[in-house]
């Protein structure tokens, strides 16, 4: 693995910049993925949320961002957001003014899983398409967002992922947009991404309807937290456009 961002860098004018959000309660595999395609094609990835102070991920994996939001290069060629418990970073003012801020000026707005919801709530994806963890597509579609069942969403400059283990089709498909299809394989090869699931349980229906009721069961509470959140944004749109918007 060594020297391989070398190699990939080579061809390229200069090193792109790539900006991951990374809050408390993220799912790290939703990013790890990409991470690795990114970081494996040359890219220049920062690890970004308000402080330098380690997040916990909703598996308990602790993750140190690299850059704060006031430290991190203005310019991002590649923006990105994560799923996981999203309901609190949706509503945190100071991470979505962030994002508004810097997707003025990326060249790619991207997310996986339920990151979708935290774009669509800075404003990101208002006539756009996008996609996110099958469980959570009904949030996205009240959100205003065209719903996309793709396990990669492209709609111009906006990737989406679909749940978790979609970050890698996600990152390699990135990748072979913004450096070509040559250093997207390369990264590929040197993850030896070649899957064969043990079980064909991966989409509701593959899993069946029993197993999709134990999902449902155990998250029920997230269900209700992401319901609550996306009638919160919805109530603020509201509120700035009838120009009686206050302080959250």
């Amino acid at each position: 693995m060594v020297g391989m961002s070398e190699e990939n860098n080579a061809g390229t004018e200069r090193t792109l910049e790539v900006g991951m959000l990374l809050f408390n309660d993220h799912t790290t595999l939703d990013f790890i993925g990409p991470h690795t395609a990114f970081a494996g094609a040359g890219m220049k990835v920062h690890l970004i949320s308000s402080t330098l102070e380690p997040v916990v991920s909703d598996t308990g994996v602790t993750i140190t961002p690299t850059v704060t939001f006031d430290d991190c290069p203005a310019r991002l060629d590649i923006l990105f957001v994560p799923g996981g418990s999203v309901d609190k970073v949706m509503l945190d003012s100071a991470a979505i003014a962030f994002l508004a801020d810097r997707g003025a000026t990326a060249s790619y707005i991207t997310s996986v899983c339920t990151g979708s919801l935290v774009l669509a709530a800075a404003g990101l994806l208002d006539g756009y398409r996008a996609a996110t963890h099958w469980s959570t597509r009904d949030h996205l579609a009240r959100l205003g967002v065209e719903v996309s069942t793709e396990r990669v969403c492209v709609d111009r400059n906006r990737f989406s992922g679909g749940g978790v283990t979609a970050g890698i089709d996600f990152g390699l498909t990135v990748t072979a947009h913004a450096l070509g299809e040559k250093t997207a394989k390369f990264a590929q090869l040197a993850m030896e991404y070649d899957p064969m699931p043990p079980l064909d349980a991966g989409s509701p229906q593959g899993a069946g309807p029993e197993v999709v009721a134990q999902f449902h069961e155990w998250a029920v509470k997230a269900d209700e937290n992401l319901r609550n959140s996306v009638s919160r944004v919805l109530e603020q749109r509201m509120a700035v456009g009838s120009g009686t918007a206050g302080s959250s």
